[in-house]
């Protein structure tokens, strides 16, 4: 029987190489001179560190700028909320991995109310699709690439 997998990924070694181009970028511009602002990078989370929430915002425009030409898509990027500490502003910014259970049973909801004949199982952080015809799978992938979620999917072990 066809199946084929449903993934969240995204390729961290791309994440580092943007987070270090990015963190060239800033130590070069102008309005960043004399300014203690960086990126890091740590356990799929990245502080972005500056003297004020204005510059902040700029910086996270430089590193959506650097993950988008690594192709990552910025949609695995979970923004938080600007913070205040003392003289400094960051922000953590989460790289979110894996399908989470609650958007993993929206989209087998919204695979079945498509009335395709295949089925969808949760595999942990991921969904396992299979059917009889790889027809019906190419259209559930066609579908949920048409379909408007909050992460970035991918399709991965294609098997007949």
């Amino acid at each position: 029987m066809p199946s084929f997998d449903i993934v969240s990924e995204v390729e961290m070694p791309e994440v580092q190489n943007a987070v270090d181009q990015a963190n060239r970028e800033v130590g070069t511009r102008f309005d960043f001179k004399g300014v203690d602002a960086h990126f890091e990078l740590a356990d799929s989370a990245i502080t972005v560190t500056a003297e004020s929430d204005f510059q902040v915002k700029q910086m996270l425009d430089i590193l959506r700028d650097k993950l988008v030409k690594r192709n990552v898509d910025i949609k695995s990027l979970e923004e938080g909320d600007i913070e205040q500490s003392g003289k400094k502003a960051f922000m953590v910014c989460r790289i979110q991995q894996g399908i989470e259970s609650d958007l993993a049973r929206k989209i087998v909801k919204m695979i079945k109310d498509k009335k395709l004949k295949v089925q969808t199982a949760i595999q942990g952080e991921k969904l396992r699709v299979t059917g009889k015809k790889r027809d019906d799978l190419q259209s559930v992938i066609a579908f949920l690439k048409d379909s408007k979620l909050d992460i970035p999917l991918q399709f991965n072990n294609f098997r007949d």
